[in-house]
């Protein structure tokens, strides 16, 4: 019976303590978001000049901003 209590306990209050960090994934979301937003203006940009290397090498690092 003790075991179950503390069990509860336990995912009651760290799900109250993980709930305090949505803002800042939010945050960290927003920034890349922004971050890959300028990075694939440009690419698009190069690409429309016909500068296909560089678009190519912009857009795959808005793509990997997305990979870690």
């Amino acid at each position: 019976m003790k075991n179950i209590l503390v069990a509860l306990a336990l995912i009651i209050f760290t799900t109250s303590a993980f709930a305090g960090s949505c803002p800042m994934m939010a945050g960290k979301l927003k920034t890349k978001i922004e971050q890959a937003q300028q990075l694939h203006d440009a690419g698009m940009k190069a690409h429309s000049e016909g500068n296909h290397g560089k678009s190519e090498e912009l857009l795959n690092k808005a793509l990997d901003l997305f990979k870690s």
